[in-house]
């Protein structure tokens, strides 16, 4: 055989073997039922990296996961809120429709209905986050369970864990839950003093190679879940880092989170103790101690409260995916107001949609961005969308002061929304994530204030905005990758 006819073989067989690579990816990828437009993306990104891609896809590319819910906890938990249903049904046949279809989506969607709260207050900054946070931990005398992405062992998160130690010496069961990836920076030497003191720690997803048939590495616990003797909770979205305490570095984030107190909180408690079942497979503890508000007869000087609170979940394990449509659904509702914050502004074709329609029948849209945040690709991505935005009547304006991490969204003056998830296809599709929707004005009000707020900080985005070549390239680069963002 000569050495042209080997070449010639030599081609015709990597030209077959290149051709059952692409075919075999693409079942693959189809067969996720995924949206068309991700769908492709995954494949035309992934041809053009020979086997290397499947692997890539191996190790990131989407996949259903298997949370089972703790059906019979969820029962017991909503069966004994009928004081909840009795103060709030009220307050439902009098609130707008559209309200009380937001009510219903969510419920449909994750299974959790809507609660009542005493107290609802909005935390601004990670000072006052943490206090508001230390404060409460000091205060816990049965247990305290907490939920972290990013844990770091740093200054506030040394604090954090001599205080948890401290609690837990005292006799106060402490659970505390984090993202292996997110907080990968927890080495055994920072985590000694906890379970020296009897706190249970767990890792959700860990990132080890072996642990799983199929890694889960692309799935993460966005979560930001605290729960102190079952009666009040915090979520939002302050992590556990010096970078959101501007205390200690001046370049801090700006973020929000928020403190709940009363009976919704016992839905952030059964988001956290399936969120630890999932992880170590322990059963959850489900007595009337964890959960005071199902029985009000233990204590009667508890009131349920008469703030309507609905807890939101989503994730990967469930393709409803429902804080992208509890989003839409109150931009959709909104009738003179819908302000949107988020570090990570990455719509899909519903979101854009939903946010260019209310602009264009005449509701006040707006939406805060940070001038950079800290990933060039999705702030690039971002920016491909101002224009549309702005030419449907979208008032966009960029953070200046610091990175933005607040989550936020209010509608009108009967809706506000604060959570972990950003306005993007990872938190909507990929990160488990959680959200509080507050109907009524008691959360609503402090939150145009803080938007207010932060405009002053902030510049507003020029509808013919001066950007040379190869900046409009880079960005319109970027947002073909939107749906892997």
């Amino acid at each position: 055989m000569t050495l042209p006819e080997l070449s010639s073989d030599w081609k015709t067989a990597l030209s077959l073997a290149w051709s059952a690579y692409i075919a075999i990816l693409s079942v693959w990828i189809v067969m996720q039922k995924r949206a068309p437009v991700s769908t492709m993306s995954w494949i035309l990104s992934l041809a053009l990296l020979p086997f290397a891609g499947f692997i890539i896809y191996y190790f990131l590319g989407p996949q259903r996961l298997r949370k089972q819910r703790l059906k019979r906890l969820r029962s017991r938990v909503r069966s004994r809120g009928v004081t909840d249903l009795v103060l709030l049904r009220k307050a439902a046949e009098t609130g707008p429709p559209a309200l009380r279809q937001m009510v219903t989506l969510g419920t449909a969607a994750c299974g959790l209905p809507v609660a009542s709260a005493s107290s609802v207050e909005l935390l601004s900054g990670g000072a006052r986050t943490f206090d508001s946070l230390f404060e409460a931990i000091r205060g816990a005398r049965d247990h305290v369970h907490l939920e972290y992405y990013i844990f770091e062992p740093d200054q506030i998160g040394t604090a954090l864990r001599d205080l948890l130690v401290q609690k837990a010496r005292q006799g106060v069961a402490v659970r505390l839950l984090v993202d292996a990836l997110g907080s990968k920076r927890l080495g055994r030497r920072f985590m000694a003093p906890l379970k020296d003191a009897g706190v249970r720690v767990g890792l959700f997803h860990d990132t080890r190679i072996g642990r799983r048939l199929r890694p889960v590495t692309n799935y993460r616990s966005h979560r930001k879940i605290v729960v102190c003797d079952g009666s009040i909770g915090f979520t939002g979205g302050v992590n556990i880092t010096d970078a959101e305490d501007r205390r200690t570095r001046a370049d801090a984030c700006h973020d929000v989170h928020l403190r709940i107190e009363g009976s919704a909180v016992r839905w952030l408690q059964t988001i956290f103790l399936e969120d630890w079942a999932y992880t170590t497979g322990e059963r959850p503890d489900d007595t009337d101690r964890t959960f005071p508000h199902l029985l009000p007869q233990l204590l009667p000087d508890m009131q349920a409260g008469d703030i309507a609170v609905q807890i939101v979940t989503s994730g990967p394990d469930n393709a409803l995916e429902p804080i992208h449509r509890m989003h839409i659904a109150a931009i959709n509702a909104a009738y003179h107001r819908a302000w949107l914050t988020t570090p990570y502004f990455v719509p899909g074709e519903p979101a854009l949609m939903a946010l260019t329609s209310a602009a264009l029948r005449g509701v006040d849209v707006r939406l805060l961005v940070p001038r950079r945040s800290d990933s060039r690709i999705v702030s690039a991505a971002a920016r491909s969308y101002f224009g549309e935005l702005i030419a449907a009547g979208v008032k966009v304006w960029e953070y200046k002061a610091r990175m933005l991490h607040s989550k936020t969204l209010v509608v009108d003056d009967n809706c506000a929304m604060v959570g972990t998830a950003n306005f993007d296809n990872r938190s909507f599709r990929l990160n488990f994530e959680v959200m509080a929707v507050v109907y009524g004005p008691a959360l609503a009000g402090p939150l145009v204030a803080q938007f207010e707020t932060d405009l002053r900080s902030s510049a507003a985005v020029p509808a013919r905005r001066r950007q040379n070549f190869p900046m409009r390239l880079a960005d319109a680069t970027a947002r073909l990758f939107s749906p892997l963002l």
